[in-house]
């Protein structure tokens, strides 16, 4: 990976990316650790999430990183604080509104024009390998977006 002298998160996202890591893991990775949770954990957690959740071709992981962030900084964690829970869907629907209207999408699947969740569909998207194009400007656009949502900078 580069140094992280002079790069910003975006960028550190998607080194983290191509450097082997999934979506998710990329951009949770990147600012977990200034919202308390550290990188070895946030890693595990967002394990299963790329590939629009473990190749199911649902919501895609990018996304699924920055909204594991967005309830890691608002999320509720008493049950009475409704306050927390609205402000936490809030920023999920803000988020999902500035990604589609990027992206287009938040499925996995329509954004890489692949269904990896079939044999020939994930073996299709190996042979065309959208990862090193799309899928790293979906992490870059996620981190982007999340980061000043969150004001992560």
């Amino acid at each position: 990976m580069e140094s992280d002298v002079n790069m910003c998160k975006p960028d550190h996202a998607v080194d983290c990316f191509n450097n082997g890591f999934n979506c998710a893991q990329a951009v949770i990775s990147t600012y977990c650790e200034r919202l308390g949770l550290d990188k070895t954990t946030a890693l595990r957690i967002a394990g299963g999430f790329g590939g629009g959740m473990g190749y199911i071709g649902e919501t895609c992981g990018a996304v699924t990183g920055a909204f594991m962030l967005i309830g890691l900084k608002y999320g509720k964690i008493h049950s009475e604080d409704n306050e927390a829970k609205e402000k936490t869907y809030a920023l999920i629907k803000e988020f999902t509104k500035r990604f589609k209207d990027i992206n287009g999408s938040v499925r996995c699947t329509e954004l890489l024009g692949y269904d990896m969740s079939t044999a020939e569909g994930l073996k299709a998207a190996r042979e065309a390998n959208p990862w090193s194009t799309v899928c790293a400007k979906l992490v870059r656009d996620a981190s982007q977006i999340v980061e000043g949502l969150l004001d992560l900078k």
